[in-house]
């Protein structure tokens, strides 16, 4: 597949036109996956061409044909998931099992509740709200989306980008972190394969500065959506700004995990462990900063400790694997920089706080890390570091515990843990976040929103409410 090229224009794949190529590493061992041909602007161009003559087709197709599309979209999926759960673990080095049991079946989950809810736009009952009048409202596309999706999940990110836009009859043409291409491209084939007329899904490849900017300021592109830091999120308003584009941005995070002092002390421990470490840490809405009433206090530490030293760090594609690497060597020294810079303010790093050695030190490893003694204001605390460490700090009264929940920028996930339903209430509606976990740390269904407040960003990946993104409310 890859040797025609790391581009997927108009249901075709193809080589990019910039004459360098970026190298595709497993950040498990240091070894080339694939050496993968970049983009140019020119190829923006292409692929919105193609994006744009598809529209016209897909954009009057019906609900059922676009429904029936997708259907067989999951279905071509499901044919070759073991092959899609391999590639993301060679190149994004997360676990298998978290390939095989959560990335790839909830990708396919996903493709199939979109075929389910392109049946199903919502709006008022039409009626003569004027007396004289009748008014209907009518749900209509885009147009062409320019999507972009980040390195952590690279399969179900290019789901969430490319299902709800296609579904309500857009065309997409979406732009994986080049690290790690090879998922969307696999994607964008199976589209095809499964009957979607050519050009409504592309895949360009290649660097964000280069051709997500193109993309986003493209004229032909009527929506950005992106997923990735902060920083980046404020750049592409700005230069979204230029075509008044819609823009979607489901940007960083920093989840507080709130353990109040009635709570199952042992399953909070769990869900801790088990929030702070998926896929490495890399996850935006991973439990980072625990804050924890201060009668469990010192036992929560304690607990934690004894659990992150029974995870298995190792070989990502063995079954009994529990953390992979990070997804370059890059990545884990940002982490490694983070966890040095806090032992130098006075933290106390409980467990971890190193690169492993041995045959691991090939890789992009990090151990599960522990981290405790730090000031709220601590970079640590109020940065999102995106690796497999937890910083655990101790509050008094509820109104404190709460207060320093919503005490950050970011504000796209929680979780509260506590036995007292008025507790767990109180929480819910006055944590600042997109999402709150009561009791448990970041499951996600394909019928629920995803999204954030403050500087996390707006709108709504996955569930019924996605169609706001993607759809335009016209009055008749």
């Amino acid at each position: 597949m890859l040797e025609q090229g790391h581009q997927y224009v108009d249901g075709a794949f193809r080589r990019g036109s910039d004459s360098g190529t970026h190298d595709v590493v497993n950040p498990a061992t240091g070894e080339l996956v694939t050496r993968a041909d970049l983009a140019t602007p020119a190829d923006v161009d292409t692929a919105v061409a193609a994006a744009t003559r598809a529209q016209a087709e897909w954009g009057r197709a019906t609900p059922g044909e676009r429904a029936a599309a997708l259907t067989a979209l999951a279905a071509a999926m499901s044919e070759r998931a073991e092959e899609y759960a391999q590639a993301e673990t060679a190149q994004a080095g997360k676990p298998i099992k978290l390939s095989r049991e959560f990335d790839v079946p909830g990708s396919i989950d996903n493709v199939s509740f979109y075929a389910g809810a392109a049946r199903n736009l919502e709006g008022r009952a039409s009626a003569e709200y004027d007396g004289a009048h009748t008014s209907v409202i009518r749900r209509e596309p885009v147009g062409v989306v320019g999507s972009i999706a980040p390195w952590n999940y690279p399969l179900q990110m290019a789901v969430w980008k490319v299902m709800p836009a296609i579904a309500a009859g857009n065309t997409i043409v979406l732009k994986p972190a080049e690290i790690t291409p090879i998922t969307s491209l696999m994607l964008a084939e199976d589209c095809t394969r499964a009957g979607l007329p050519n050009g409504v899904v592309n895949v360009l490849n290649g660097p964000g500065r280069v051709v997500g900017e193109a993309l986003v300021t493209h004229p032909g592109v009527r929506m950005t959506s992106f997923t990735g830091s902060t920083p980046v999120g404020q750049r592409i308003m700005e230069l979204a700004s230029g075509t008044v584009k819609r823009v979607h941005l489901e940007l960083g995070g920093k989840a507080p995990f709130v353990v109040f002092d009635d709570a199952d002390l042992d399953a909070a421990v769990q869900g801790a462990v088990a929030g702070a470490l998926i896929n490495s840490g890399q996850d935006c809405t991973a439990a980072t900063r625990a804050y924890v009433q201060r009668p469990l206090y010192d036992a929560f530490v304690q607990g934690v400790a004894d659990v992150m030293r029974t995870v298995r760090l190792g070989d990502p594609t063995d079954p009994s694997t529990d953390q992979g690497p990070l997804v370059s060597v890059k990545q884990r020294d940002a982490v490694a920089g983070y966890v040095d810079r806090a032992r130098g303010y006075g933290a106390k790093v409980v467990v971890g706080g190193q690169a492993p050695g041995g045959d691991l030190a090939r890789g992009a490893y990090y151990e599960p890390t522990l981290v405790v003694d730090v000031a709220q204001d601590s970079e640590i605390v109020q940065q999102e570091l995106f690796g497999p460490v937890l910083v655990v700090l101790p509050f008094d009264t509820d109104d404190e515990g709460i207060a320093l929940a919503n005490d950050t920028p970011f504000g796209l996930a929680a979780s509260a843990w506590s036995r007292d339903t008025f507790r767990t209430l109180r929480a819910s509606r006055e944590i600042q976040a997109g999402c709150v976990w009561i009791n448990d740390h970041i499951p996600i269904v394909s019928e629920m929103p995803h999204g954030g407040y403050k500087a996390s960003g707006f709108g709504k990946d996955m569930s019924q409410y996605s169609f706001d993104e993607y759809t335009q409310v016209k009055h008749v």
